[in-house]
């Protein structure tokens, strides 16, 4: 099954998959032009929505008090005009510290009262950030707006077992390598997805959020698209920022791309008749 720009794809029982699709999903917000080096600012993500997209990917961390804040670094140095561990330091700290010293750092809560309209793609990336999310997303009924990923195979298990079915959660290598496996085994015609195949490789993800390639390995192939699909799985690729890329993995049949070229993305999309503004 395939899915046009209204959003009726694969998977999209979970109102997160109800956005428009190809998924085009901003990394770390918009950082051309006058934004650049504004990554994961609120600025960047408003400007990404005001740009026409729905999806965005953002990176989250939890200060020493609990408060859930948008940030790719555990330490402030490389992005912002402060220092120091994010998790070691209160909020009144992390929040005065400046994204390229332009912009106060931005809690995750005020992204969802912000921008009412915009589906997160939510990186956890250290355990801190678990359960001050988890609350969060309780406390605001978001939900419906997020699907959550880390690389830890320990913190998806975390949020999986917590949230329970209300939750949408992208893969952990560990489930990568499973899907690869899959692919690998059905291209080699050794096994359908599911039986012994599917007992032996489990795969407790509702997407697969994958690099094209890992070092030397080609991660995302016909093969691994093709498992993925049959699991009901959509594939989304990261960071694809050329223009043939885009297109080639388009054309193999991704459900998604994740992207700090929006721009060139937007014109991709629109060039195939699949942008829906």
């Amino acid at each position: 099954m395939r899915a046009d720009a209204s959003g009726t794809g694969r998977g999209s029982a979970h109102p997160y998959l109800a956005g428009p699709y190809p998924r085009a999903l901003v990394h770390r917000g918009w950082q051309l032009d006058e934004l650049a080096g504004m990554e994961n600012s609120l600025a960047s993500f408003r400007r990404a929505v005001a740009e026409g997209f729905s999806y965005l990917e953002i990176d989250v961390h939890a200060t020493s008090d609990g408060v859930v804040v948008v940030a790719h670094d555990a330490a402030l140095d490389r992005t912002t005009d402060g220092s120091g561990p994010i998790a070691e330091q209160p909020w009144r700290v992390v929040g005065a510290a400046r994204v390229g010293g332009r912009e106060p750092v931005v809690a995750l809560e005020t992204v969802l009262e912000e921008l009412p309209g915009a589906l997160l793609n939510i990186d956890l990336k250290a355990d801190p950030a678990v359960e001050p999310t988890l609350e969060l997303l309780s406390r605001t009924d978001a939900w419906d707006r997020v699907c959550l990923a880390s690389f830890s195979a320990k913190r998806l298990g975390r949020v999986r077992r917590a949230a329970g079915a209300k939750l949408l959660t992208s893969c952990s290598p560990r489930d990568a390598l499973a899907l690869r496996l899959r692919g690998w085994l059905r291209q080699a015609h050794l096994g359908p997805a599911g039986g012994l195949v599917g007992g032996a490789f489990p795969v407790p993800a509702q997407l697969a959020q994958l690099p094209r390639t890992q070092g030397p390995l080609t991660v995302v192939d016909p093969g691994l698209i093709g498992a993925a699909h049959a699991l009901g799985m959509e594939v989304h690729v990261w960071t694809v920022n050329e223009a043939d890329e885009m297109h080639e993995l388009l054309d193999m049949g991704v459900d998604g791309l994740v992207s700090d070229r929006p721009d060139l993305l937007r014109e991709v999309l629109a060039e195939r008749g699949q942008w829906p503004g």
